[in-house]
């Protein structure tokens, strides 16, 4: 990952090797003493540029940074408080604040305009999720979590619910686990929100398993990953009924469906599909998910920046 300029954008830059090389690197980060780890990136500087709303990925990623020892320099809400706003191109943006930083950390509304410019930035760009396009860091924390809870990726069976037509999310996650044999994935969602056709095209071509389950029971039953999504209404245009939504929430009362060694995983945050009663369950593992997503991208970060393992 060294040498070139190597920018984060799809899953689809990452292959199996690259991505056990970054779960490997992870666990060992994970393992370090925290002094050890900020000599990591000591005297980097790491811009984040959010153009959309978030909580959990901008502070995983700054923290990422600080942890490893880097600096980090920011814009928040930064589609309406950045020279953006004055009609400024997302290629000059890159131009400019890769005078400022090693590396950028972006947010944006649009993943077509995010990779048209991101061959313009002299510094590496990792996609913080973009427009309902994809979001590869949280696949890649996805797929560390499915493999740090049962031990492997291969041959699982995956029920996937909720958005999958805007879920950038489910997008990413799909294209990697299709990277890993003998995946077969169970999709359940209203039916405005299946997955957008050339996705549907792309997974197939690839030779995933995908079927469509007619009831939320009949997707998680005996499954090894139930990966629950919000419905993103901010996204849609009266597509669904918002009472409808809970025909897609995941109770307590469903866990007698699930084998005692499966896992549930949702990126957040969660608007109603999981009732919190789920928590208690050990097979509830979103709060883990979100900590291993610290370590994920403390990987991306050492291994980007030109960390060294010793």
């Amino acid at each position: 990952m060294r040498g070139a300029v190597f920018h984060a954008l799809t899953v689809n830059q990452f292959d199996v090797p690259l991505v056990w090389e970054l779960m490997e690197r992870a666990e060992w980060l994970r393992g370090l003493e925290r002094e050890e780890a900020r000599t990591r990136l000591q005297g980097k500087i790491v811009a984040t540029l959010f153009y959309e709303p978030s909580t959990r990925t901008r502070l995983s990623f700054e923290s990422a940074v600080l942890r490893l020892g880097a600096s980090v320099v920011g814009a928040e809400n930064a589609r309406e408080s950045s020279s953006s706003k004055k009609g400024e191109t997302l290629e000059d943006v890159f131009r400019v604040v890769g005078c400022y930083a090693d590396a950028i950390v972006i947010r944006h509304h649009d993943q077509h305009e995010l990779d048209r410019a991101a061959r313009f930035s002299p510094v590496p760009i990792l996609n913080a999720g973009a427009g309902s396009g994809e979001h590869p860091t949280q696949a890649l924390l996805d797929v560390y979590t499915i493999w740090r809870e049962l031990g492997r990726i291969e041959h699982l069976t995956v029920a996937v619910m909720g958005d999958l037509k805007y879920g950038r999310t489910v997008h990413s996650l799909l294209r990697l686990v299709a990277k890993f044999p003998g995946v077969r994935v169970r999709l359940f969602h209203p039916a405005p929100l299946g997955l957008p056709d050339d996705l549907a095209d792309e997974l197939a071509a690839s030779g995933l398993s995908l079927e469509r389950a007619p009831d939320l029971a009949s997707a998680i039953r005996g499954a090894d990953v139930v990966y629950q999504t919000r419905i993103q209404f901010e996204r849609l245009a009266g597509e669904v009924d918002p009472n409808a939504a809970s025909l897609y929430a995941l109770t307590k009362a469903h866990l007698a469906l699930l084998p005692d060694h499966a896992r549930i995983l949702h990126p957040l945050p969660r608007v109603g599909e999981i009732a919190p009663e789920v928590d208690e369950d050990v097979r509830a593992a979103y709060f883990r998910q979100v900590e291993n997503g610290l370590y994920m991208r403390m990987a991306l970060l050492d291994a980007m920046l030109g960390g060294e393992r010793r």
